[in-house]
């Protein structure tokens, strides 16, 4: 689960530096205190990103700051459908109709699992 840890805690620098005021308790909840079905949902995400690097043969180094959160959330959108019957709207919304900090916590996502891979 160390894979999902990275993730959780790049989503949770990712929220303090780009949510407008006070962040909801649950977005910055510590991985430990993460409910377990969320845990596993980071831990594929970062399996997902961490593949897709590598197999692109290192060019998704060249992918833009959009192009790599989109990938982020779209990974993160397909976990929902899988762990929810029926996922709250926001939980799947398409990446226009994702807040602007959520966005780039996504992207922020992708370039620290880039980092790591």
């Amino acid at each position: 689960m160390n894979d999902g840890r990275i993730f959780r805690e790049a989503w949770i620098d990712g929220v303090n530096r780009h949510y407008p005021g006070e962040p909801k308790p649950g977005y910055v909840t510590p991985w430990d205190e993460t409910p377990a079905w969320e845990r596993e949902a980071a831990a594929a995400v970062y399996g997902q990103v961490r593949d897709f690097i590598e197999i692109s043969g290192g060019y998704a180094a060249r992918l833009t700051r959009e192009q790599k959160g989109r990938f982020v959330a779209i990974c993160w959108t397909a976990q929902m459908f899988r762990h929810f019957e029926d996922p709250k709207p926001g939980y799947v919304a398409d990446w226009s109709d994702l807040p602007a900090w959520q966005r780039e916590t996504d992207a922020d996502i992708f370039e620290r699992i880039e980092g790591t891979a």
